[in-house]
């Protein structure tokens, strides 16, 4: 027989209950209250002509975004920022897709860990394998050149489509093929009229994560980038962490056109795709 709950007992496991989710809240809180005042202490100090032992700055000034527009090269950081992320999210998307088409309806043995193989990069710090290939980039030539860049960043940007579009592709009838072959339709006709209209959601989606994420990479960038093919993620750590004489607001300016940048791309990618989306699985191979 189950013992029958005292009416003392249910008062004390409400009380623990009601407990634990306040330390929960508070630590949740106290989290993001910390990066918010990071956050706006970064903002504050670049736009501030002097700030130095009082709660606020003596005044404010655009004057140091401007600075480091000039001083950091931003225009030319920025196009290169711009090249290899729209090339590294093609190329992911070109490549991802048809071997994500391939995971999601072919069965072959082994097909568990092919899967396996493709999310290695995503499932291994960036550096364990960055700096091996890093390595070989340097010795044929690679290394601090724009393709070099393109090819580093889409090593865990490849893995990260297939990772996306596998269960968006499970969830298409595979019916609809064997439909449009009794039509009469060939396989170029039924890729552009039935299923790339399918995928085209999909596929907006892995870009737009594929983006923001590629922004933000700095091991792999940081390891192959040259002089002339750093993207802004990279800048900013040279900005800061270079020998000279900088003004720190200039750093501070650009860190928020960075943040600002990266912002504006999560809040669009978040229109197209939930993260809760990302949690998916591959059909049993058998």
């Amino acid at each position: 027989m189950r013992p029958i709950a005292t009416p003392a007992a249910k008062p004390r496991a409400s009380l623990i209950d009601r407990a634990w989710k306040t330390l929960v809240w508070a630590i949740v809180v106290f989290f993001l209250l910390n990066i918010l005042l990071l956050i706006a202490t970064v903002a504050v100090n670049s736009m501030a002509t002097r700030w130095f032992g009082t709660p606020l700055p003596e005044g404010f000034t655009l004057h140091w975004y401007g600075q480091a527009w000039s001083d950091f090269q931003l225009a030319s950081v920025l196009w290169v920022t711009l090249e290899v992320v729209g090339a590294v999210v093609v190329l992911s998307i070109v490549l991802g897709v048809p071997a994500a088409y391939a995971l999601a309806r072919v069965r072959f043995p082994g097909k568990r860990l092919a899967m396996l193989v493709f999310l290695l990069p995503l499932m291994v710090p960036p550096v364990t394998y960055g700096i091996p290939m890093a390595t070989a980039m340097y010795k044929f030539g690679l290394a601090g050149t724009l393709p070099g860049v393109i090819l580093a960043n889409l090593v865990p940007a490849l893995p990260f489509v297939i990772l996306v579009m596998t269960p968006f592709i499970e969830q298409i009838d595979p019916n609809l093929e064997s439909a449009a072959r009794i039509f009469g339709a060939n396989t170029f006709r039924y890729f552009m009229h039935v299923l790339l209209p399918l995928l085209v959601p999909g596929m907006l989606a892995a870009g737009l994560l594929v983006l923001v994420r590629t922004i933000g990479l700095f091991e792999l960038t940081f390891f192959t980038a040259g002089p002339t093919t750093q993207t802004l993620v990279v800048a900013l750590y040279y900005a800061a962490f270079s020998t000279g004489v900088r003004a720190p607001q200039s750093i501070d300016a650009m860190a928020m056109i960075y943040m600002a940048i990266t912002l504006i791309w999560v809040l669009i990618a978040l229109q197209f795709v939930s993260p809760t989306q990302l949690v998916s699985r591959v059909d049993d191979p058998r």
